[in-house]
């Protein structure tokens, strides 16, 4: 979006439809906007395909409202995440098309990129426990324009019920694998896929889980090639990636 933005103002000016004074005046601020409470990285979809995503805890609602504003100016398209419900529903009065998704706790304004992935990426979940992270992961690959299939809770107490989607694993271009507890399905879906497995620790678990260091170490560990990790609970992070594969 960035660099057709900017591809157009460029050739706008050498077809002379603006001055360089007004191109000038366009480009104030590129390739940050200074807004005093924070600073709009407006040249991060030039470099990285996407817009800045806003990570809202931490930030009052006005805040929130404010960088929405500025990006979805700029870039026409807004991801934001670990959105409470208030702001959620705060951001849809300002924007109507704003889409909440509950379980994953992201708000999308103006709809997703187009579609722009090599095949599809599949969000694997081991519990209904996982499955905020597991959504997030989800959303995000799906707002950057990356075809995306869901399959919860198949975790390994039960392995029967990964295995009866076997066809939905190996049809898979990139998988994300989501789980607490121990952390193991990652190694097991691993273990039977010729594609790239990003795992992601929950801190879902009881006591000796320690908030998802164990599912952690056990990811980092794992014996099957081909496994990458994020941080505990980080399915943004997740999703992202798994796009950037999926290119």
């Amino acid at each position: 979006m960035e660099a057709r933005w900017l591809r157009d103002l460029l050739e706008s000016v050498q077809r002379g439809e603006i001055s360089i004074e007004d191109a000038l005046a366009r480009l104030r601020d590129f390739p940050y906007e200074d807004i005093g409470f924070a600073r709009l990285d407006s040249h991060r979809s030039l470099r990285k395909g996407f817009p800045e995503v806003v990570f809202c805890p931490g930030k009052t609602i006005d805040q929130v409202i404010r960088i929405v504003e500025r990006i979805r100016a700029r870039e026409g398209r807004v991801l934001a995440a670990r959105a409470s419900p208030e702001v959620a529903e705060a951001v849809r009065q300002v924007f109507p098309d704003a889409v909440y998704h509950a379980a994953a706790r992201m708000i999308v304004v103006g709809g997703a990129a187009p579609r722009d992935g090599r095949g599809t990426v599949l969000v694997v979940s081991a519990g209904t426990a996982d499955i905020p992270v597991a959504d997030e992961a989800a959303v995000t690959a799906e707002t950057l324009g990356s075809p995306v299939e869901r399959l919860y809770d198949v975790g390994v107490a039960g392995i029967h019920r990964l295995l009866d989607n076997r066809e939905q694993l190996f049809a898979a271009n990139v998988l994300v694998v989501v789980a607490g507890m121990e952390g193991a399905l990652a190694s097991v879906v691993a273990g039977l896929v010729d594609r790239p497995v990003i795992a992601v620790p929950t801190s879902v678990g009881y006591g000796a889980s320690f908030g998802g260091l164990s599912a952690l170490l056990t990811m980092l560990n794992s014996c099957a090639p081909g496994v990458a990790v994020v941080n505990i609970d980080n399915g943004f992070g997740a999703g992202y990636l798994a796009h950037l594969i999926n290119l």
